[in-house]
């Protein structure tokens, strides 16, 4: 079992109680279909578990195989820059089928934030650096795809994958609730 080589930090995009039992990293592709189907688990492990589970998402888009992760990556990155990362990291999942121009235009948009700012940023790659660091504790960490699991540091491999994360969950906090 591999273990999270980077702990989270104040540098992680976090949600929910940082000090809870469980923290629950997520490396993950906006563009990649598992991740899409794992979106919807997650949410429901959050209203669930509420400040039981703290969420952390970290970039780790696949672009050989999906050409809009990494764009689709800048854009909520751009919008955490605003305050506005899980807005945008919700609506790319929510709105996968649709990844590319026009839509980050529009979605941006619709956060209040400056379309014009964030061509600036995707023609800069202004945040290059940021989605270079997740990947590359991704990597140190033995992530090999997405979406890829770390539950309190140890990586998340069950038979039935992120399916099994609920139930996993609701048996390490039995003894606490």
């Amino acid at each position: 079992m591999s273990t999270l080589h980077m702990p989270v930090s104040a540098d992680d995009h976090v949600a929910g109680n940082p000090k809870a039992p469980i923290v629950l990293v997520e490396y993950g592709d906006y563009q990649c279909p598992a991740c899409g189907a794992a979106y919807p688990l997650v949410q429901q492990i959050q209203q669930k578990f509420g400040d039981d589970v703290c969420l952390v998402f970290r970039n780790f888009p696949l672009v050989d195989m999906h050409p809009q992760a990494q764009s689709a990556a800048v854009v909520a990155e751009f919008a955490a820059k605003h305050g506005k990362f899980w807005e945008a990291h919700d609506a790319l999942y929510e709105n996968q089928r649709s990844l590319g121009e026009s839509f980050y235009v529009e979605l941006v948009n619709s956060l209040g934030l400056s379309s014009d700012d964030l061509k600036q940023a995707m023609q800069t790659d202004a945040f290059e650096q940021r989605i270079r660091r997740d990947i590359d504790s991704g990597l140190r960490s033995g992530v090999n795809g997405t979406p890829t699991f770390y539950v309190n540091g140890e990586r998340f491999d069950t038979p039935g994958g992120f399916n099994d994360l609920p139930q996993v969950l609701e048996e390490m906090l039995r003894p606490t609730r």
